[in-house]
């Protein structure tokens, strides 16, 4: 579900230096915008920025890129962002579609998918962000055992990707329907997994590694 459009959201974004209008141009430079060579890794789709503002937090010496093409999203994701004063994340409003025009081949060592929109129509199933066009696109930006990790409370949407992934050229490495009652205690929820969790809908989660 998308926010509803704020008319302050460009003119705020513009005036962030954390959000990156023409991230065509960083393609062959990260390091210099980053100021360093650490990993860099993508959320697509960043919600309200719960997320991505505390896996930041925890992982200082990575690089976070959030790509959305909600403008309100990047704001208030961003603004987290800024209030935590993480100098490690930067904010790209787009098309996912674009991805590949924003990133080398083999540079990124990690993405994170979290309750993209499942597409149930199957005319729009190729808009889903597992769908393989999209996966062709990860698969070459990914080093070498880079890893997707997917979470969605859409087991339709769930049960495709994990056929996308296998059929793409990608490991499963771990999946589970249950993430709420799964050992994984790196799990960081996002703001709609807690709304979800809270009216005991289970979340699915899957880890798959570029083989």
């Amino acid at each position: 579900m998308r926010l509803r459009k704020k008319w302050w959201a460009v003119p705020e974004m513009k005036e962030n230096p954390l959000v990156i209008f023409d991230a065509e141009n960083y393609k062959e430079k990260w390091d210099e915008e980053f100021k360093n060579k650490n990993d860099i890794i993508l959320e697509l789709g960043c919600g309200k920025g719960k997320f991505i503002s505390e896996i930041a937090m925890e992982n200082k010496d990575k690089n976070f890129c959030i790509l959305d093409l909600d403008t309100n999203a990047i704001i208030y994701a961003t603004r987290k962002i800024k209030d935590l004063e993480l100098l490690n994340v930067r904010a790209i409003p787009t098309n996912i579609e674009k991805i590949d025009t924003f990133f080398k081949e083999n540079s990124i060592s990690k993405i994170y998918i979290n309750f993209c929109n499942p597409w149930p129509k199957k005319r729009h199933h190729k808009r889903r962000l597992t769908y393989p066009n999209f996966l062709t696109k990860y698969k070459k930006l990914l080093k070498d055992n880079g890893e997707i990790h997917f979470k969605t409370d859409d087991d339709d949407l769930f049960n495709a990707s994990l056929e996308y992934f296998t059929e793409n050229g990608f490991e499963i490495i771990l999946k589970t329907f249950d993430l709420e009652n799964f050992n994984y205690p790196k799990n960081i929820t996002t703001e709609y997994e807690e709304k979800f969790i809270n009216l005991k809908v289970s979340i699915k989660f899957l880890i798959a590694r570029k083989k």
